[in-house]
């Protein structure tokens, strides 16, 4: 089975998540859709180190740093869910485009790309006021589509009590906690990943 990584929202640490799983796994890494630069593959390839990983082109590239349905307008692309192709049929980590609801188009979004993809679902949820709120929000929509989920992901300061009513409303396990880091190399993900290992299945 494939992983899918998605988030509560942008910038909550998809890529430094999808970069662990990616070196744990020793697979594969592929982004279906990037929306500007800096590219995220990119990013995943320089921190992983595990020699069995293999990076693949992005499914697409749009130029406009946006919403992938606005920036696909801008660039003249039209983006559908069938149009995407796995780039293996090897096991991968595939990184998501912000959240589940971020539209690719006019009638899809992006949690529409999940199930094309043979994929389980890795939910990284980063941990600021109101947080409790966008991650529960995100796990309603996952129970609703019925899509299959390993766990979750918490990114940034620990907040016991946040995770701990997460983790119960959702009835999801812990995979990791993953602290603000200061400094974020090759290393560092071997060390999570060793940490993440301990809780996969």
């Amino acid at each position: 089975m494939n992983h899918f990584v998605t988030a509560i929202g942008t910038d909550s640490g998809k890529t430094l998540v999808s970069a662990i799983i990616t070196e744990m796994l020793g697979c594969g890494y592929w982004k279906p859709i990037q929306a500007g630069e800096p590219r995220d593959t990119a990013a995943v390839e320089s921190l992983v180190s595990n020699p069995d990983c293999e990076f693949f082109p992005e499914g697409i590239f749009l130029q406009t740093p946006a919403s992938p349905h606005y920036s696909a307008q801008v660039d003249g692309v039209h983006l559908s869910a069938e149009k995407f192709e796995l780039p293996s049929k090897n096991e991968l980590v595939i990184e998501g485009a912000g959240g589940l609801l971020v539209p690719i188009n006019d009638h899809e979004v992006i949690a529409d790309l999940i199930p094309k993809f043979n994929a389980e679902v890795i939910l990284v949820a980063d941990l600021y006021l109101g947080s409790i709120n966008h991650t529960l929000l995100t796990i309603e929509e996952l129970k609703r589509r019925k899509l299959p989920v390993n766990g979750i992901v918490f990114n940034g300061k620990s907040n016991p009590a946040s995770e701990k009513i997460i983790l119960k409303k959702s009835g999801y396990r812990c995979l990791l906690k993953l602290p603000r880091l200061e400094i974020v190399n090759e290393e560092v993900m071997k060390l999570y990943a060793e940490k993440l290992k301990e809780n996969w299945k």
